[in-house]
Parts: structure tokens; sequence; C-alpha cells
């Protein structure tokens, strides 16, 4: 099962958009399922039903800095490498998807569109969004970029 498969599995069986990418890294991460959840937690929704910063873009950032960030502090090179990788994951995505910001994905106003409660995944107005396909967008191109470095 390909990364993006196993991110739309998530999601479809609950998992919020940033959750859905980690869990299907989570092997890679070498870390348990519970772990990858509580991790990504926060980000659903563009973090916390904000509607800011897309919540599988979060993931998809999560994840690569996991598997490919920088650790040594004192390393401008090494930050600034990884920056632009970022960088480049968030541009991709933008292109594929018009933004990497949750209202405008969702084409939802500033406000009164942040509401804490999660919207029912039975409901009509759910499967009219497209965050399926933001969740499929997000582990496809980070599993791109991956497979590049």
């Amino acid at each position: 099962m390909t990364h993006e498969e196993k991110a739309l599995q998530a999601f479809q069986n609950g998992a919020n958009c940033a959750q859905a990418v980690m869990l299907a890294y989570a092997d890679e991460l070498g870390m348990d399922e519970k772990t990858a959840c509580r991790l990504a937690s926060s980000f659903g929704g563009g973090i916390g039903r904000l509607r800011e910063v897309c919540g599988a873009v979060s993931g998809m950032m999560m994840v690569y800095g996991l598997l490919r960030g920088y650790d040594d502090l004192s390393d401008p090179e090494a930050k600034k490498a990884h920056y632009q990788n970022v960088q480049a994951l968030a541009n991709r995505f933008r292109e594929e998807n018009g933004s990497i910001v949750c209202r405008e994905l969702l084409e939802l106003r500033k406000n009164g569109q942040n509401d804490p409660t999660p919207t029912s995944r039975a409901s009509a107005a759910f499967h009219a969004r497209s965050c399926f396909g933001f969740v499929q967008s997000a582990a496809r191109i980070l599993e791109r970029k991956l497979d590049e470095n």
C-alpha cells in the first residue's frame, strides 16, 4: 500500500488531516500509531479548526522534519537547506491545490468557520470538501520529495 493510500485510509477511518499523513509514515518514523496520532492531533482543521495552515501540510512537514530535519543547532547551512526543502514542499502543495491555508482551500470566510466541533464524516458538507484530496496530495508530494533525496 502506498503512503497516499495509507493516508487516505487513515483519514477515512477518522484521523484528522495531519494525523492521516503522520500515520501513513508511522512505520518509517519508528513511531507507534498512538504517538503519531497524539503528535499530529492539534494540527487538524488548520490547527484546531482555526483554518490556518492545512493540517495535511502540517503533517507533511512534521514527517519531513522527523525523517530529514536538522539537529545540529550550530549549523546554519543545515537549517537553510532544510528550510529550502520545506519551502519546496509547500510550493508544490500550493501549485497542486492553490494554497496551503485551510480556509482558502475550503473557500471559507475568515471568521465564523472555526467552531471546534468536527464536521460529521457522514455529512454532505464534509464529503463536498476536498480534504480527501488534500491528504492524498500531501502524502504523494512528500513521498516524491523523500525519493528525490
